[in-house]
């Protein structure tokens, strides 16, 4: 738990190959996240209800934890800041704080509804939004497991949710395609002051199941179910940009997710063919397309020191690392 291994991001390597395969999940895996301080371990959830915790290179036993403290699928998993817990969500009604050293949870936060995206404030890791099924976004406070700000709009489930860089806007992505109306399917809120600085951002009749800020620069992108990557100014209006956008993979229908790398020069994304496609993020052009899964791969993850290693993971159960 305590190795860190020294280095610093190295500058656009490409990842190429299968590096190391991680066996565990009975069902779907929903998401991967690399832990910011242990960089060798990796968390995964999924619909088997578990989290696993990867001790990613060992050379024994790779699966270093597994969690089954909630009693239904797990759909998000983030680790905080310090590297000492994680933070999981799912279909039990339930965001849940874990210690990973200690094994134990630590706290339960309880939801009226099913909680199927869940992120740290960037520079408070006391908070963390959540984002569900019956369309609420909570703000927490670790500190009190209680709900500090509720964001209300009548919105339909929310798919993702994206704190600004700065923290003091973040994005959420939602489930329209019930009610035919574009607008309210991606929102740029004000985090203090509850309210939405626009509700018009993408007008098109499609749902976005991942949202996400550029590190660096001044915009965002979410992930189509149009089958493409749109790309968003992140200072008002929000326009789209209607000249360039991230194509060739797929969605299909599935909660597919992208990730930009730490140094803002390429975006990975999942795809419903089982592949994972990397762009150069500034020129939206496809630089690599490697075939991961026979099923979709559903969320992709830079690594935190090595810029040349990523983790996904897939609708078939199956957790990979490439490098």
């Amino acid at each position: 738990m305590r190795h860190k291994p020294k280095g610093r991001t190295q500058l656009s390597q490409i990842p190429g190959k299968l590096s190391v395969a991680l066996h565990g999940h009975a069902k779907a895996v929903n998401a991967v996240h690399w832990s910011p301080t242990h960089v060798h371990l990796l968390a995964s959830a999924g619909m088997d209800q578990t989290i696993c915790i990867w001790n990613v290179w060992s050379r024994g036993q790779k699966k270093a934890r597994v969690f089954s403290f909630h009693n239904a699928a797990v759909k998000d998993v983030k680790w905080s800041q310090q590297g000492s817990f994680v933070l999981s969500c799912g279909y039990d009604c339930s965001s849940r704080l874990i210690d990973v050293e200690k094994g134990l949870e630590s706290l339960i936060f309880r939801d009226d509804q099913v909680v199927g995206v869940i992120k740290f404030h960037p520079d408070d890791s006391n908070l963390f939004l959540s984002g569900g099924s019956k369309g609420r976004l909570r703000l927490w406070d670790v500190r009190t497991g209680k709900v500090v700000h509720e964001y209300i709009r009548g919105l339909g489930p929310i798919l993702d949710v994206e704190f600004s860089t700065d923290g003091k806007q973040f994005v959420s992505s939602s489930d329209v395609s019930g009610s035919n109306i574009s607008e309210n399917s991606i929102i740029v809120w004000d985090i203090s002051r509850q309210v939405p600085l626009s509700n018009e951002v993408y007008a098109e009749a499609y749902t976005c199941p991942c949202v996400r800020y550029h590190p660096f620069d001044p915009y965002f992108v979410a992930q189509s179910n149009g089958n493409y990557i749109a790309i968003f100014s992140s200072k008002p209006p929000f326009k789209l940009d209607k000249y360039k956008r991230y194509e060739s993979h797929g969605v299909s229908g599935f909660p597919i997710k992208c990730n930009f790398s730490l140094d803002g020069e390429k975006l990975a994304s999942g795809s419903s063919d089982g592949s994972i496609y990397l762009y150069n993020s500034r020129s939206s052009v496809l630089v690599k397309k490697i075939k991961a899964y026979e099923e979709a791969c559903v969320d992709i993850a830079f690594h935190p020191i090595l810029s040349n290693v990523i983790a996904s993971c897939s609708w078939n159960g199956d957790v990979s690392v490439f490098e």
